[in-house]
């Protein structure tokens, strides 16, 4: 209220009245907050008292008109100056006393009154003589700037409004606000239900408001788009809700339940329509502050603009992984467990209620189910109350019992979604080759049934039932590029072998308590020297198909197993023909011409000797000496100077008696592996002749395919004479002879088929004391010659792998009906019974009371437990529409105000793949044209309801019948459907799928 002229003034009481009425007025008001109190200048107020007080109507102190020129920094803005204090620069009065003083004396004409309001900042009430002045502006035209003041118990929805109405914003525009400071920092006004003051909004900061745009995006922070070219970016409308989401890296998880929730009708609308800027909860302990539901509608907005091929997360990825540090990085995780956490999130940010009280939990003391139900479901939605809570939350009964006092414990919990078992079978089927004994017969690959907690033991039971070879003669290994993975255990479980490994099972000899189990590898020599090691070695390279054979320990000479292992590859190695020349001629002259010459740096004669030589002399023997080694026993060329030669590979001296060999005790004189001898350090000598008078060689142990020339060359080395000790041998030798060539060299190796250095006690190249490991190393000659890939890849298949596997199917039903059977608690999961005041493996059942809009049931495809941890493939038959409840429902009466129990589905989170990797995609039902698509990362492709139900579904959307809407587009014609493909990027799958891959080549006969 102004007063301009003196004639709107009316005729003033008394001098003693008046000042009478105005001290009563300024004595008795107190602050309030929101009252209004008017700013004075203090010279004109003493004025005015000194006039009342002088009793005199003619005094010169009349004050006359109210006048606050002195409080103003000029006359044109009537803006008032900085600093003033109160009691010296002015005064604050009350409205009443103010309207009384206008009234009798008026005001100055053209200034305005300057009413303040009472504010309740923190501790203390008080006039706000300086309210808060900013400037305001849009992000559109940030140079058209007004100046605005607001009390610092306004909100900044006040500030919103006022912007909107001073800048003419279209009603309905969402609108978002930020705050700059001198600095040119921004920060958000996230809360517009928060205080100036609280805000920390102070006067001189610029207050800019900026629309969302057409395509869902904000002028501010536009993200990355997608689009297949530059010309698309303005001009590209499509149907809204068909938009891709970029594959961030194993985010793959993430596009998946993002598509689901996206095309779940009753929350997507809710944010499309902006209802949650009404909701969002900043105050929450157990919320984001709002940060994730913000990012989350932003997602959606894009997605529905029908703007973009493909939208890029990367905000809302950003925002996840700072609220739950789980998903931080780019690991591949769980759709379901992201869904977990976003609707709990989204929840607690849009929760109307404020202030969560207390409840204490009651017993159902045997009253009624529906009484105890009604009860559960208050108390839960005067805690719990959001569109998460109205969409998707549903109640089930718990019933535990114990099994000591039979206390029965019922209690009505609310679920999010229902997390239902899958039939678990407890059998599994194993594919395994088996590899015969016989050496002429090729690997047959069976494929055997067995129980899913059983143990290698009784995968062999199995395969004997099959092919009449006792169990106890089979070792069970995993055979992985050329070599063995594992050997396994006949005690081991069978959950440590996966669908996807290449298991063999070898049918071994009979057992004897002498003898030893030996792994035997295939190596293919290189034809340079690796230099680049230091060791100036050949390299070898793994091939073909690793062997396993009992051996007894007093046959393991290296004759003895060059020819058991010519027996076992007969198959596939072709003995020489004796009219091929195999034969070498050596001279001892030169060191190095003469390791040329010699298969591995060994001759047939020097191993002869060193068979027959007796307890080994103390020096150190190297493949630089090469008259110390015989041949069989020489290491590879790959590796000269790694292990020592030795006449039987189990530490015992070999001796000539009659022709045969036989072990006599301690290990011969192979010495140190890496000690370089002068070419005189030899322990064996290379000229012995045979004795005159020895008996014929024996047979070697049981040549099948008849004697080859390899077999000759051994008999005649095993007839040789013993020669001197290694002390007299002599130094120098100059000796001409002719020798017989190996096929193929043999070498102790370490499990992974490289060389093993110091393997045995005592300097051996062999130690029995673990699982010993033999190479047998090729020249690339004579493998090419002598060696049958084509024979040695190929395999038969049993009939058991004509019959076609049958993939389990089940219904759905059958696994809601699992999630309501009974069961017994497990020991990690006890009850605490209040009757007997411990805890008890109490039974437990689950029955469904009532069920919510939109259902999401959770396929529990990976399953562990105490013996196996695996995904169950089981093919699920889900029915696309009429799922119908009402037989699980544990309410029966239903009333014509209770909701129908008949679902149609929405919307299908998939998973392929394994345990350790596997790739996500979705299909859904777009809620505007009801066409089903399927959305793998940016690609979107028109899908059919035959392709929706496979054995890939994981997460399954239900939406309750009465609230399903018509649709408002027609359907696409599926003619013309096209796939879009937004700068494809590779999904995980891809990536991943190579990582199992079997490095078997076998062909089938």
């Amino acid at each position: 209220m102004t007063a301009n002229s003196r004639c709107s003034v009316a005729e003033p009481p008394g001098l003693e009245t008046q000042r009478r009425e105005i001290e009563s007025l300024l004595r008795e008001s107190e602050l309030q907050t929101g009252d209004s109190w008017y700013v004075v200048d203090r010279r004109w107020f003493d004025q005015w008292k000194e006039f009342v007080e002088s009793g005199d109507q003619n005094s010169s102190s009349f004050p006359g008109q109210i006048d606050n020129t002195e409080l103003f920094e000029d006359l044109d803005s009537y803006h008032m100056k900085e600093r003033l204090a109160e009691n010296e620069d002015f005064v604050l009065v009350p409205a009443e006393a103010w309207h009384k003083l206008l009234l009798w004396y008026g005001m100055v004409d053209g200034q305005p009154a300057l009413e303040r309001k009472v504010v309740d900042l923190p501790s203390t009430l008080k006039v706000e003589v300086y309210p808060v002045e900013v400037f305001l502006c849009l992000h559109s035209n940030m140079e058209n700037i007004i100046t605005a003041q607001f009390s610092r118990t306004d909100s900044i929805h006040t500030i919103q409004a006022a912007v909107c109405q001073a800048f003419s914003v279209p009603p309905g525009s969402e609108c978002r606000l930020w705050m700059k400071s001198s600095d040119s920092s921004c920060e958000r006004l996230r809360n517009v239900h928060m205080s100036v003051l609280d805000s920390c909004l102070s006067s001189g900061m610029t207050v800019i408001m900026e629309m969302r745009n057409a395509d869902g995006t904000w002028p501010s922070s536009r993200p990355q788009i997608m689009r297949n070219s530059v010309e698309d970016q303005d001009s590209y409308r499509g149907q809204p809700g068909v938009c891709g989401l970029t594959n961030l890296g194993n985010t793959c998880f993430m596009n998946s339940a993002l598509q689901c929730l996206s095309n779940t009708p009753p929350l997507t609308e809710y944010f499309l329509q902006s209802s949650y800027l009404e909701e969002l909860n900043f105050t929450n302990p157990l919320g984001m502050k709002g940060e994730i539901a913000e990012a989350y509608a932003d997602v959606i907005k894009q997605m529905w603009s029908g703007r973009h091929y493909s939208v890029v997360p990367r905000v809302f990825k950003t925002k996840v992984g700072h609220f739950a540090s789980q998903f931080l990085g780019y690991q591949q995780h769980d759709s379901q467990e992201l869904l977990s956490f976003l609707l709990d999130g989204l929840h607690e940010d849009l929760n109307r209620v404020k202030n969560k009280e207390y409840i204490e939990l009651r017993d159902a003391d045997r009253r009624p189910d529906q009484e105890v139900a009604e009860e559960a479901w208050r108390n839960h939605r005067r805690r719990n109350d959001s569109v998460i809570v109205d969409t998707f939350h549903g109640l089930f009964k718990s019933t535990l019992v114990c099994p000591e006092c039979n206390k029965v414990s019922v209690t009505f919990d609310p679920f999010c979604y229902l997390s239902v078992p899958l039939p678990v079978s407890k059998e599994r089927v194993m594919e395994v080759f088996f590899v015969s004994l016989d050496p002429h017969a090729k690997p047959v690959q069976h494929r055997v049934v067995v129980p899913k907690a059983g143990k290698v033991s009784d995968l062999c039971v199995a395969l004997s039932e099959m092919i009449d070879v006792l169990p106890k003669q089979m070792v069970v290994a995993d055979v992985f590029n050329h070599r063995f993975y594992k050997i396994y255990n006949p005690e081991e479980s069978l959950s440590c072998i996966l669908d996807r490994d290449d298991i063999f099972v070898y049918e071994l000899s009979v057992q004897d308590e002498d003898a030893v189990l030996l792994a035997l590898y295939l190596r293919e020599r290189s034809q340079y020297r690796d230099y680049g090691s230091g060791s100036s070695s050949y390299g070898t390279t793994l091939f073909g198909h690793p062997l396993l054979l009992r051996v007894p320990r007093g046959s393991c000479s290296r004759e003895e197993l060059y020819q058991l292992f010519l027996q076992r590859l007969v198959r596939y190695v072709r003995p020489p023909d004796p009219s091929e020349e195999l034969e070498e001629e050596e001279e001892d002259d030169d060191e190095e011409e003469l390791y040329k010459s010699q298969t591995n740096g060994f001759s047939d004669d020097e191993k002869e000797v060193e068979e027959a030589a007796g307890p080994a002399a103390p020096q150190p023997c190297c493949s630089h000496a090469p008259n110390n080694q015989s041949d069989a026993a020489a290491p590879t060329e790959a590796e000269p100077d790694a292990s020592c030669a030795q006449s039987s590979l189990d530490q015992g001296d070999a001796t000539v008696s009659n022709g045969s060999i036989n072990p006599t005790g301690p290990a011969c004189g192979a010495a140190a592996a890496n000690t370089s001898t002068a070419p005189d350090d030899t322990s064996t000598c290379g000229d012995a002749g045979v004795a005159a008078g020895s008996e014929p060689p024996a047979e070697p142990a049981p040549p099948s395919c008849g004697a080859t020339e390899g077999n000759e060359e051994d008999k005649q080395e095993e007839a040789c004479s013993l020669s001197p000790p290694p002390n007299q041998l002599p130094v120098k030798r100059r000796a001409c002879r002719r020798r017989r060539r190996s096929l193929f060299t043999i070498q102790a190796v370490n499990s992974n088929g490289t060389t093993e250095r110091g393997m045995g006690e005592g300097g051996s190249a062999v130690s029995f004391s673990s699982q010993p490991y033999v190479a047998i190393d090729w020249d690339q000659d004579m493998k090419k010659r002598f060696y049958n890939e084509n024979e040695a890849e190929r395999y038969v298949k049993h009939s058991s792998m004509e019959v076609p596997q049958q993939q389990t199917t089940v219904q759905l039903q059958e696994c809601i009906e699992l999630f309501t059977t009974r069961e017994t608690l497990e020991e990690e999961n006890p009850w605490y019974c209040p009757v007997c005041k411990k805890h008890q493996l109490a039974t437990k059942k689950l029955d469904l009371w009532s069920l919510p809009e939109v259902l999401i049931i959770h396929l529990k495809r990976f399953s562990y437990t105490k013996f196996t941890r695996e995904k169950l493939d089981t093919i699920v038959d889900f029915p696309l529409r009429d799922l119908d409840f009402s037989s699980f429902l544990l309410r029966k009466s239903v009333s014509d105000e209770e909701p129908p129990s008949r679902y149609d589905l929405i919307a299908v989170s998939n998973h392929y793949g394994g345990l350790r990797d596997g790739h996500y995609t979705s299909y859904a039902q777009n809620k505007d044209s009801a066409q089903w698509y399927y959305f793998d990362d940016s690609k979107v492709t028109y899908a059919s309801e035959e392709q929706i139900v496979t054995n890939a579904a994981y997460v399954l959307f239900y939406h309750r019948q009465d609230k399903i809407r018509k649709p408002t587009l027609p359907a696409p014609n599926d003619g013309s459907a096209s796939s879009h493909f937004a700068n494809d990027i590779t999904s995980c799958k891809d990536q991943e799928a190579g990582q199992g891959a079997s490095y078997i080549t076998m062909e089938t006969d």
